[in-house]
């Protein structure tokens, strides 16, 4: 690691440097290693903040390589803004971070992910809905993004982890704080099979203000966000309100009416939110886009039985009827029906006039 972003790793750990400021005072000081030898009053000149200048200097005390030493010792990686590593598509929202730690084995780059929010009052069918679309995403190579909060977000991760995708956990703490505590092993799964994101130093608490910040990374790491269940003032609405503020697609899970638990869903459902009852539902609303279309292609045979396998590579050359499946194949009808039912389920194929099959173009 260079001297120069190490200083900025330092700088950033700063209380009270956000995106505003790192840059007003990277403009003056054009090197982070200048702002930590630099004097109070030249500090003060850039920045125009007494409390945010004593912060400074108080944080000149400390040593930022052996904070940086204690970073690699923990296996945590960061990436500043201005890295070409730095996800592209968390740079062009509203305030991005200025560096974000990192742990686990996900590439975070350019992934096609989706993020699963709700409440952490989860009711159980929340709970189920939320781990069943997050496997069902995670089997067709589609990451997962969450919050690691109670309720929907650890459903979410779980569900991921059991596909055959994986799952990005954004903290609103420290990435080596545990928060909440009955994630832990969750949360080390995570670290060792997806990927732990936090923009905060190590050490830093689970304050109450870091989490509506923290979902504005969940849904700009996202091409869309599935809000799957939440009451009329839950906080997975500001991550909504964050989605349509960056352009991302916004979902909804509809809900039991008179439960309070769905009234903030079924609320976005008549805001415009669209319906998602499976899977296909979301995969629909981005069928133009190439990164998706080379992610499904990549991964749609993986979860797929023996027979499964036989059938769609036979359906994959040309639309074919029924009979002609179970004649060439030699499958019985019954046998057939089952398999072709399940790939359409999958989301692999569709159905046409005719009692025909043909390869479904997402």
């Amino acid at each position: 690691m260079n001297r120069e972003k190490v200083f900025k790793i330092w700088l950033s750990s700063v209380v009270g440097i956000g995106y505003k400021s790192y840059f007003q005072l990277m403009e003056f000081f054009k090197k982070a290693e200048e702002i930590y030898r630099a004097k109070e009053i030249d500090i003060f000149k850039a920045t125009g903040k007494k409390n945010l200048t004593e912060k400074i200097v108080e944080a000149q005390k400390l040593n930022p390589f052996e904070y940086v030493e204690r970073l690699q010792k923990l296996k945590v990686s960061v990436y500043t803004l201005e890295e070409e590593e730095y996800p592209s598509i968390l740079r062009e929202i509203h305030n991005p971070p200025v560096v974000l730690y990192l742990k686990g084995r996900l590439n975070l780059k350019d992934k096609f992910s989706i993020a699963m929010v709700g409440s952490r009052k989860a009711t159980y069918y929340g709970k189920q809905m939320a781990q069943k679309l997050s496997y069902d995403l995670s089997e067709r190579g589609i990451t997962v993004v969450s919050g690691l909060a109670r309720g929907i977000d650890t459903y979410s991760h779980l569900g991921a982890l059991k596909g055959r995708g994986s799952t990005i956990a954004v903290l609103g703490c420290g990435i080596n704080v545990v928060y909440p505590t009955e994630n832990k092993k969750l949360m080390e799964q995570i670290g060792e099979e997806g990927l732990l994101v936090s923009e905060y130093p190590l050490d830093y608490p689970p304050l109450s203000q870091n989490f509506p910040l923290r979902n504005r990374i969940i849904s700009g790491l996202s091409q869309g966000v599935v809000v799957v269940e939440a009451g009329a003032k839950s906080g997975a609405l500001i991550t909504a309100q964050f989605a349509l503020e960056q352009g991302r697609e916004v979902f909804a899970v509809p809900g039991n009416v008179t439960s309070a638990y769905s009234a903030g869903t079924n609320d976005l459902i008549k805001q415009g939110a669209k319906i998602v009852t499976q899977v296909e539902d979301i995969l629909e609303e981005f069928s133009f886009r190439e990164d998706l279309k080379m992610v499904l292609t990549e991964n749609e045979e993986l979860f797929l039985t023996e027979d499964e396998k036989v059938v769609y590579e036979f359906i994959k050359e040309a639309p074919r009827d029924v009979e002609e499946i179970s004649y060439i194949l030699n499958m019985k009808m019954s046998k057939l029906n089952s398999i072709l039912t399940s790939l359409m389920l999958k989301g692999l194929i569709d159905r046409l006039p005719g009692n025909k099959y043909t390869k479904k173009i997402f």
